[in-house]
């Protein structure tokens, strides 16, 4: 069973993967004697493409799932993809705008034909790259958003809300993007910093008693002004509130409103109200009554109710012939450069407009409450716990939701509209009759509904809803909802309130919320900064286990995690240090029969050498530490302690503790520790499968003791391997983690001395106490041979005069390793290299001193930025100190 010369993860992960699925490891049963464990996958867009975002949730998400099901549990992932409405619309337009034609040409029955054509041709893209990752999901139960079973279940939750009469048609201020002649959600929007003007606009007084100024960044939009706002408590304006003002261009006739919004030190303290065409000015005008003037037509041109001159004008045009008006008619004050937000659409990258317009909504304020109370009451939990009180205050502010989007492809909402009598019937099934009149004369809404209006049903409409399954009585609610920030508002609630409201119970018990992945300098990712990384790409160089592993590593809890591609070539050489000593270990294991081990019992205490027991007992540390770490959703406490276990306890030291017995001839002891080398690498591999799938389930199949894979083996813990960690001795791994320490030193001091590797030294061991002089006696031998010592010494320090020490500290006790270093380095090149050294330490603390005595950095930086300061100048205070004691020494 040996392993090729070196790890080659895209031939491994292929292959190892498509074994996987032939053997159904990822399948979940409906019914089980297993307790259930459930987490929905966030369903990505068709369109889209793995991004580092996903290759984080996915990777958290499949960790759980892996460890889950290794711990006894019938754990479900259940995956899908979402029909993401506008993004997909948009780009099979823009594919037909390539050949030619477009949507109006072709009609919408053939443009919806068109846009499933290009779904099955590319929709399954991203489940590919997926795969890639390592995604362990249940892919028989793979769900689309435009899915018979889950359009069913769309068409009934909207009947059931329209007879509750929480869903109406009504007019209201939204977000609309020209290009696609569509309302957008929020998150469709994206703000970006554009430098534009702020124009100084002069408003007579109709009574002729002067005039007021006011500053605007769209200046367009003043024909459709109906009032001046200003504080009510601003000394400036007191005694215009209320008075009359003759709007310049249209000469209409608008008042001057006291409003507490308005920012008596932005401008001039007065701003023009548009009530129709700007969210902050809706408000106004509904708290004053004001009239809602709408200037602009669904393709973002000006309409009828401007001055003939502009109608019909594309914005940006209206705008320069606006200015051109004012500063021709004499009401053009001042032009400032202004830098201001701008709300972009996301897919067409046209400035959004807020238009009022009549659409569909939901009323949110009977389904917030029961949502509000469920995680005010800790039957929902968010991880990390400062989440709540955004979800709640988002809760407290909650508007109606706009569920209608003018577009083709979606959920065409379920309302016929009567041209007899103009009733709208409203059912699941397509009607054949008005259900007032019984007039065959009927149309059905053109809108589709609003992507996250399927995607809030998606906890129970994957698992077959409104039917009542198996499925949803074994899974729902599921588990755990690994997602981000972003859409805590968008979806995380809208999936509480419908599952409260359609299924009388939470989707979910914990909401598990991860940060972004930024760049090694900490910036957001995007292309246009040219910083973003393709984790598929990154898969094809250096494996998924790798980047997974990078991934987990770097978790904390809610915070933004910094990715490097030095990390990453870094845990690449972590899979490259597991392969190898894997190999190493099935040589030291050939010709030895293990077919009768038991794994759960190590081999008799007599014939365990002090490294069996060492490691056995770091085993078990490795598995509490991991299980408690993952309990708690800690991941990268997790992957790091059993990177450490790996790379460190095992390859570097157990490894190199057993080689003279390996390579010795036959006995009890050979026999003990070989038993004890097949049954630690089979821990390791176990407690490593959730991190790093691959290569862990690829060596454990080449393993003398194994089961039938590691996919479906026993995680390791505490509690399932207690006969086996009964062998680990906590005195003996004391005796070793004192021999490895006082072994790192003097790897140390050949470091700092520039001494070879190869060139064997004398040293002087002086240990505290009496305990400490027994256990450097009884391993003298180890020591030499590792730390390739001529000589070793063990009770008083002696002279310290030319010798370089460092001391080991181990609880209450201390070792000072001492090295003469006459004869082995230049004495005088080495107090030259010690002084300089010195002077660039000293430098270095002198900067930090003056950043940490500086209050601007101190109050303003990242929290994070002056606390690596203060850490960064106590670590160099510890090394200043070493340095001078060691010139000491040596002049």
């Amino acid at each position: 069973m040996e392993l090729s010369d070196r790890y080659s993860p895209e031939e491994v992960e292929k292959r190892v993967y498509q074994w996987w699925t032939e053997r159904g490891y990822f399948k979940a049963q409906d019914t089980s004697t297993k307790p259930p464990y459930c987490i929905i996958l966030p369903p990505p867009n068709v369109t889209g493409s793995l991004h580092m975002g996903h290759a984080l949730n996915h990777t958290i998400q499949d960790a759980l799932v892996r460890w889950k099901r290794m711990s006894g549990f019938n754990a479900l992932w259940l995956p899908g993809t979402d029909h993401a409405g506008i993004a997909t619309q948009s780009v099979v337009e823009k594919k037909l705008a390539k050949e030619g034609t477009s949507r109006q040409q072709l009609g919408r029955e053939k443009f919806v034909e068109k846009v499933w054509e290009w779904k099955h041709q590319y929709g399954n893209r991203i489940v590919e790259q997926m795969k890639r990752l390592g995604d362990s999901c249940d892919w028989d139960r793979l769900c689309f958003t435009l899915d018979e079973g889950v359009s069913q279940a769309v068409r009934q939750v909207f009947v059931h809300l329209y007879q509750k009469n929480w869903i109406y048609r009504g007019t209201r201020l939204i977000n609309w993007s020209p290009k696609l002649e569509s309302a957008l959600s929020d998150l469709e929007v994206e703000y970006k910093e554009v430098k534009g003007s702020l124009w100084h606009i002069r408003y007579p007084l109709e009574d002729g008693g002067g005039d007021i100024v006011v500053a605007t960044t769209r200046p367009e939009t003043m024909l459709g002004d109906t009032a001046i706002a200003v504080h009510p408590q601003d000394p400036r304006y007191l005694k215009l509130i209320g008075k009359a003002i003759r709007q310049p261009l249209t000469h209409r006739l608008i008042t001057i409103v006291a409003d507490e919004f308005v920012d008596k030190e932005f401008g001039s303290g007065a701003v023009k109200v548009t009530p129709a065409h700007d969210f902050n000015d809706y408000e106004i005008g509904k708290r004053h009554k004001l009239e809602f003037l709408n200037i602009l037509n669904k393709d973002g041109t000006l309409n009828d109710n401007v001055p003939p001159a502009y109608r019909n004008m594309p914005v940006k045009k209206a705008r320069e012939k606006v200015v051109e008006d004012l500063k021709e008619q004499g009401f053009l004050v001042d032009i400032k450069p202004h830098v201001h937000s701008v709300g972009h659409c996301s897919r067409s990258g046209v400035v959004v407009e807020p238009l009022l317009s009549e659409q569909w909504f939901v009323k949110t304020s009977e389904l917030s409450l029961p949502a509000k109370r469920v995680v005010e009451s800790g039957t929902i939990a968010f991880e990390p716990e400062n989440w709540t009180k955004t979800y709640l205050h988002w809760m407290n502010i909650i508007q109606d939701w706009c569920i209608s989007r003018q577009l083709w492809w979606g959920h065409r909402i379920p309302a016929w509209y009567c041209n007899s009598c103009g009733h709208i019937t409203v059912v699941i099934d397509d009607p054949d009759c008005c259900e007032k009149c019984n007039s065959h004369d009927l149309k059905q809404e053109e809108d589709v509904l609003d992507t996250w209006f399927s995607s809030a049903l998606w906890p129970f409409s994957t698992m077959g809803w409104p039917k009542e399954t198996e499925t949803q009585q074994t899974f729902y609610p599921t588990d755990v909802l690994v997602t981000g920030h972003d859409i805590i508002f968008f979806w995380v609630a809208r999936m509480i309130m419908s599952g409260l409201e359609f299924k009388k119970d939470v989707p979910f018990r914990t909401v598990y919320i991860h940060g972004l992945v930024r760049d090694a300098q900490g910036q957001k990712m995007s292309k246009s900064l040219g910083n973003s990384v393709d984790p598929v790409e990154l898969i094809e160089k250096t494996g998924a286990d790798a980047l997974r592993f990078t991934l987990l590593s770097q978790i904390s809890t809610g915070k933004d995690l910094k990715f490097s591609e030095a990390r990453l070539e870094g845990y690449r050489n972590f899979m490259n240090k597991i392969w190898n000593a894997t190999r190493f270990a099935l040589k030291a294991l050939e010709g030895c029969d293990l077919s009768k081990v038991d794994n759960h019992q190590a081999p008799p205490e007599r014939d365990l050498s002090y490294a069996d027991q060492w490691i056995i007992y770091k085993a078990g540390l490795c598995m509490k530490e991991v299980d408690q770490a993952l309990q708690a959703h800690r991941f990268s406490d997790a992957a790091n302690a059993v990177y450490s276990f790996a790379w460190h306890d095992f390859c570097d030291w157990y490894l190199e503790f057993i080689k003279p017995v390996v390579y010795g001839s036959d006995s009890n002891e050979k026999r003990a520790t070989q038993v004890v080398l097949a049954q630690t690498l089979n821990r390791l591999m176990r407690l490593l499968h959730p991190f790093v799938p691959f290569i862990s389930e690829e060596i454990y199949q080449k393993l003398p003791l194994r089961g039938e894979a590691c996919i479906v083996d026993q995680f390791p813990t505490l509690a399932n391997d207690r006969d086996w960690l009964k062998a680990g001795s906590k005195e003996r791994a004391y005796e070793l983690d004192v021999v490895k320490g006082v072994i790192t030193e003097l790897r140390n001091i050949r470091g700092e001395n520039q001494i070879k590797p190869g060139m064997e030294i004398k040293t002087r061991l002086s240990p505290s106490d009496d305990h400490l002089q027994k256990i450097l006696q009884s391993n003298k031998v180890a020591i030499t041979r590792l730390a390739k010592l001529s000589e070793c010494l063990i009770g008083e320090p002696g002279s310290l005069q030319k010798c370089a020490v460092s001391p080991f500290i181990i609880g209450d006790g201390k070792v000072d390793v001492i090295v003469p270093l006459e004869g082995l380095v230049d004495l005088d090149e080495e107090i030259k290299r010690l002084q300089k050294a010195i002077e660039k330490v000293e430098k270095e603390m002198s900067g930090l001193t003056g950043r940490l005595q500086n209050d601007n950095f101190v109050n303003h930086a990242p929290e994070d930025v002056v606390e690596q300061a203060r850490q960064q100048l106590e670590g160099h205070k510890t090394k200043i100190a070493s340095l001078r004691e060691s010139l000491a020494r040596l002049q």
